[in-house]
């Protein structure tokens, strides 16, 4: 279905909704920013990918609505040894699968599910290493395969996972997205019948919505699963109706087409509190929007140049023109909101006339030729990353470098770039886990730069390496803390990225919504959330 009509698309949805719901079933309608790549998070790493995944699956562990706080998810409860190498979980008895036209679970959650779901992305010799696609990004980014040991079932309702070394953040990237729990008797069944994509096309979860509908670019319909272990959803109905145009969701938000929109348009924000039926949800971004120097091309393998660009970018600009006020100059690579922010940092200083001199001094009087990449969408740390493109290639231009602007669509986008076919591209992230190894490791490590992994700079410099990697294994809070803050000293001399922006998380929300709570990680839940009558 084409996207040129998203109210026709929304009737349509409407109309079945009503049809398959009865009367007086409670809908909520979420108008969500894109199409999610797939139904298996562990291949992802975009919000818009998670939210569609988010209502079907659950994890081991998962984080409290609104918080950063691990909670019992799949296990009802874990201990870890005194040396911090081995985590005993004890699974939920009766936790139900959801079922399908093609496939009917005989059993509940087991250990077997849990061992299935590190074995996927941990084995290649197991038959759904490469389903999807062999690329689990977080996984690999965080060192999971060098760090686990073992993973064993110690009876049906026990997990034993053992470790090689100590890891702080550990059982925090655990109720991460990518580390969603899917059937194995199910992708047993797929792969009998010659089908296993099915498992990420059709998805079976345990979570508290079960899959109804995809329709890709227009609509995704979700049911509340009523045998969810948790108890069954306070809406019956969730639908995701994808618009891609902010000031499209913003319609329909205003006239109760949807329910909750995420990113606004920072100039439509001014109507949006006049508004008596929208209230706008609002607190300090947990995110970081950067544009990425890919160090492994010339003439970015140079620091001088890295520098030099940056010094010929106007930050003040880019924040006023394009963020209007909902974003704050970013320095580091970890926000603000973080206690391992390195508050000493000199930010980069905007200073054209000595960038000319700098790229003098690195062999290139006359500047350069360099592409310049921008994402296609709006991101939760980017409101318009083509607008901030035109931006900075009229004040690279000023310095003799001419940036050339590519995009491409957004999954496209992301995967070119993590192959490292740019030689400038921008990017960001929302965090995870609440974690500063969520950044700094996932983002800039070197296992992430040779995996094809989220460090789209390709950055391996091992003094910072060095830091991290001993971070991980630090137990005392103010001592990761300080390792942090020396990563970030060498991040800022070595300049890997301009750091372009913190931005606010701001959510219009239907006044009609109850206890819709905003996610530290940007993510969109509504397990939880009601509709009033």
């Amino acid at each position: 279905m084409k996207l040129s009509n998203p109210r026709k698309q929304f009737a349509i949805a409407a109309l079945a909704l009503a049809a398959a719901t009865g009367v007086g079933a409670k809908t909520l309608v979420f108008c969500s920013e894109g199409s999610p790549e797939n139904f298996y998070p562990a291949v992802n790493t975009t919000g818009t990918s998670f939210d569609g995944n988010e209502p079907i699956y659950d994890r081991i562990v998962n984080f409290e609505r609104g918080g950063t706080k691990v909670i019992p998810g799949l296990a009802e409860k874990w201990d870890i040894s005194p040396d911090g190498l081995t985590y005993t979980f004890t699974l939920r008895k009766g936790v139900k699968w959801h079922s399908h036209r093609a496939f009917k679970p005989t059993r509940d959650m087991n250990a077997d599910d849990i061992i299935f779901g590190f074995e996927r992305q941990w084995k290649e010799d197991n038959p759904f290493f490469k389903v999807t696609s062999s690329n689990h990004s977080y996984f690999n980014d965080m060192g999971m395969p060098k760090l686990i040991k073992s993973v064993t079932k110690e009876g049906d309702y026990v997990v034993k996972i053992v470790l090689n070394k100590p890891e702080a953040p550990f059982l925090a990237n655990l109720a991460m997205p990518y580390a969603a729990i899917q059937s194995k008797e199910y992708a047993d069944a797929m792969l009998k019948a010659g089908t296993p994509e099915k498992i990420d096309q059709e998805p079976i979860g345990t979570g508290p919505f079960y899959l109804v509908q995809y329709q890709k670019d227009a609509v995704i319909r979700y049911k509340a699963f009523p045998q969810y272990w948790g108890g069954k959803a306070k809406i019956d109905d969730l639908v995701y109706s994808i618009t891609p145009d902010a000031s499209v969701r913003w319609a329909k938000l205003q006239k109760g087409e949807c329910h909750v929109m995420p990113y606004p348009n920072p100039a439509d924000l001014e109507a949006m509190k006049k508004d008596p039926k929208v209230t706008i949800l609002e607190q300090p971004g947990l995110n970081v929007g950067y544009l990425a120097y890919n160090v492994t091309k010339k003439p970015f393998d140079d620091v001088r140049v890295r520098k030099a660009v940056s010094m010929a970018i106007n930050k003040k600009a880019i924040l006023d023109g394009v963020f209007l006020g909902t974003g704050v100059a970013a320095k580091n690579p970890l926000p603000p909101s973080m206690s391992a922010y390195d508050t000493s940092t000199k930010d980069d200083v905007y200073d054209p006339e000595g960038a000319k001199k700098a790229l003098a001094a690195a062999g290139f009087p006359n500047g350069f030729e360099t592409d310049l990449w921008a994402m296609p969408v709006q991101r939760p740390y980017n409101p318009n990353a083509k607008r901030i493109a035109e931006l900075m290639q009229a004040d690279l231009a000023k310095v003799g470098i001419k940036a050339e602007i590519k995009s491409f669509e957004w999954g496209e986008y992301r995967k070119r770039m993590q192959a490292g076919e740019h030689q400038m591209g921008m990017l960001g992230w929302t965090g995870d886990n609440g974690d500063p190894d969520n950044f700094l490791a996932v983002l800039l490590g070197c296992e992430a730069a040779r995996t094809n992994g989220s460090n789209v700079a390709k950055f391996c410099y091992q003094p910072f390496e060095d830091l991290i990697q001993k971070a991980k294994t630090e137990t005392k809070p103010a001592e990761r803390d300080r390792l942090y803050k020396q990563a970030q000293v060498i991040f800022k001399q070595q300049e890997p990225w301009f750091t372009i922006a913190h931005a606010v998380q701001l959510k219009p929300v239907r006044k009609e919504v109850v206890d819709f709570k905003l996610s530290p990680f940007g993510r969109h839940t509504f397990y939880g959330v009601d509709i009033k009558e």
